[in-house]
């Protein structure tokens, strides 16, 4: 990769990361007061509806987003069939939830699902929108807009949940969240995106980016049905105050999983696809790619899982501390998604979508299996979020396995480039667990915790200078010359 082009990379990256930063510093805040003012009851009910609606997502999307940035060339008529397209099946799903949030609300036993679903659901006509300018920003690696336009949303968006949550409206602040933040966000990029949809439409177009995004759109159904099967198991099975407490664990480390990894996953697709060609360079390009996400990834996760309790306690009150066993769990889980998603954005910039589909298809298959065994033979609500764990280990060799043949990037050079970090990791993990032991109170001891495990990570990083390190530290001079 040219030197050139590196640049850009971390650019991009860094830029995407400040986005991920912003926008889920700003929804983590919004999250912190509005799981103060509203029960985990009301929280489990938006995440039984939420279930539904981000099925519906990716049927909107249909894997045509992916396309169009794994595309070398597009033009107005790409652009403006996809809209036309998305906004279409946008329509068609508001319809089948409309009629279908009955039927959902008499599974659950919860009438008030009812409406909730049906205004909700209306998120997906505004993002039939943003999706394609998503992908135009992807193409341009604008990122730096993205930012902007995301944090004025969260903002706002913030601002109307938080206010229907003191009027004592319950669930529909999270609605209503949701709801004026993909509106806002879709206005919000009209003006900074310089793309507006034109009367343009070509059914040839969409069958060529068909061709490759169909199976993306499979992968994706399969693997947002199977991220939120645990979620329908535990509403089904247990009341929605459970369901509240779970989701609740997972969004602390799905906050910092996001922040990292859907920076790679929006950067690196772009940039992955502009080396596919080329093999040697794009094996070195995931090599760096895997060591910077774990080296930042594996101490925040490790740190967040030993500062649970008194994160918990101070941020959320009592109420919500049964949820510290799930946020342990989530840790151990998310930890890895860096890795699986270097993988699965290399094959998909080398057009292997048939490759992406496969691997969706083995790791869910065996995925349930673990799901039915957990709900079978034990009915413990940990066990079954427990069972993730065992998934996301096993999916990372699974993962790996295609590119030890299309790039030569064996299980052991992946293995090799984690050790670093995870070496750093444990002795951090260590010393923030003994601080741990010092007889505080709850803010005292978190504060110390934090400070213990920075301290420990950032001497260490400047003493041994990991690669990981140096390349950061390198994407942030390039930044800082810009």
């Amino acid at each position: 990769m040219t030197e050139t082009k590196k640049q850009t990379a971390g650019r991009s990256f860094l830029y995407k990361l400040a986005e991920s930063v912003g926008t889920q510093g700003i929804s983590f805040i919004v999250g912190i007061v509005l799981a103060r003012l509203l029960s985990p009851a009301d929280f489990g009910l938006l995440t039984l509806l939420t279930v539904f609606i981000n099925l519906s997502r990716v049927f909107v999307q249909s894997g045509l987003n992916t396309a169009l940035v794994q595309r070398l060339t597009v033009d107005e008529t790409d652009l403006s069939s996809v809209f036309y397209l998305s906004l279409g099946i946008a329509g068609g799903c508001y319809a089948l939830l409309y009629f279908g949030a009955p039927l959902v609300a008499d599974f659950y036993r919860l009438p008030e699902l009812t409406p909730l679903m049906r205004v909700l659901a209306l998120t997906l006509l505004p993002g039939a929108l943003s999706t394609v300018q998503q992908a135009v920003v992807a193409r341009q690696m604008a990122f730096r807009r993205l930012m902007l336009g995301s944090i004025v949303a969260n903002v706002l968006s913030g601002a109307v949940g938080v206010g229907m949550a003191y009027a004592g409206m319950g669930a529909w602040a999270l609605v209503g969240q949701q709801l004026s933040n993909q509106v806002i966000l879709c206005v919000v990029l009209l003006f900074l995106v310089d793309w507006r949809p034109r009367l343009l439409y070509s059914w040839q177009r969409v069958k060529g980016l068909l061709g490759f995004g169909w199976k993306l759109l499979v992968s994706s159904l399969i693997e947002t049905l199977y991220n939120n099967l645990r979620s329908l198991v535990i509403g089904k099975r247990y009341a929605s105050d459970v369901v509240g407490q779970y989701n609740r664990g997972k969004l602390f480390p799905e906050l910092v999983m996001n922040n990292v990894n859907g920076s790679i996953q929006s950067v690196m697709l772009p940039v992955f696809a502009s080396e596919q060609e080329n093999r040697e360079r794009l094996k070195a390009m995931m090599r760096r790619t895997i060591m910077v996400s774990s080296y930042l990834v594996f101490p925040m996760m490790a740190g967040l899982a030993l500062v649970a309790r008194p994160l918990v306690l101070l941020l959320l009150t009592e109420k919500w501390l049964p949820c510290v066993p799930f946020l342990w769990i989530a840790c151990v889980d998310f930890a890895f998604y860096p890795v699986h998603t270097t993988n699965l954005q290399a094959i998909s910039a080398m057009g292997r979508s048939d490759v992406f589909l496969r691997l969706e298809i083995i790791k869910k298959t065996y995925g349930v299996l673990i799901l039915l065994a957990s709900v079978l033979f034990f009915d413990d609500v940990l066990v079954i979020a427990a069972g993730s764990v065992v998934s996301t280990l096993i999916a990372t060799f699974v993962n790996a396995a295609p590119n030890k043949r299309l790039l030569g990037y064996r299980y052991l050079e992946q293995v090799k480039d984690l050790l670093p970090s995870l070496g750093l990791t444990a002795v951090m993990g260590g010393a923030v667990w003994l601080a741990g032991l010092l007889p505080l109170g709850d803010l005292p001891l978190l504060l110390t915790q934090t400070a213990v495990g920075a301290g420990v990570y950032a001497g260490l990083s400047l003493l041994l200078k990991p690669q990981a390190y140096v390349q950061m530290a390198d994407m942030v001079k390039a930044v800082r010359r810009r």
